[in-house]
């Protein structure tokens, strides 16, 4: 009897036994070849193949770092640009400006020195700069030598016919910008004539 219920079990745990093995067997069938096992975190899907591991990173995470990544290059980008063209831009008006001085101060040179020495020419120049400084007279040069009364060329219009025409010569041009530049043969001279008093230049006294 005993030996009965022995044999018992021994058939009870074989079929056990074979029931698992068989269940297992359809379980590894039903996974995709070479494939074991897949675990998952939040951060990386892990699958565990028969003689490697493989992890496959997060795309969803990257894929938007390297969009809020271009996003901000392209932001850089446009700053720069705005930047850029802001100053080329005011440099271009910087320039604009120094040439319509440069224009301006020649042509009133042409008129009230055209026919005096290079030297009397920039101290014609430097008479109208050191009115824009005295505190005197208008802080413009443009101002300066429109002021009426002053400058009998331009109450005249001569100076504007010069201006539009460009009729200054080239040495008027050189004389002007050197004046712009800070040239300065008569001191503090604020006035100029002919047959006055004072610093004398070619056919002009300066005082």
């Amino acid at each position: 009897m005993i030996k009965n219920k022995k044999i018992n079990s021994v058939v009870a745990v074989v079929s056990a036994c074979s029931l698992m093995a068989g269940f297992t067997s359809e379980a590894a069938g039903s996974q995709p070849e070479g494939r074991v096992l897949a675990v998952s975190n939040e951060n990386n899907i892990i699958e565990v193949q028969r003689d490697t591991f493989y992890v496959m990173p997060d795309t969803p995470v990257v894929s938007a770092k390297s969009k809020i990544e271009e996003e901000q290059k392209k932001i850089i980008e446009e700053i720069k640009r705005k930047e850029r063209e802001a100053k080329e831009k005011a440099e271009r008006e910087a320039a604009a400006l120094r040439n319509q001085y440069q224009e301006l101060m020649a042509s009133i040179i042409f008129c009230e020195a055209g026919n005096q020495p290079y030297e009397g020419q920039v101290a014609v120049g430097a008479v109208i700069m050191n009115r824009v400084r005295s505190g005197s007279y208008p802080n413009s040069i443009e101002a300066v030598i429109y002021q009426s009364g002053q400058f009998t060329p331009a109450s005249t219009g001569w100076l504007d016919r010069v201006r539009n025409s460009r009729g200054y010569t080239a040495t008027s041009m050189q004389a002007a910008a050197d004046a712009l530049a800070g040239a300065n043969p008569i001191g503090n001279c604020l006035y100029f004539d002919q047959g006055g008093y004072g610093m004398k230049i070619g056919a002009h006294y300066f005082h």
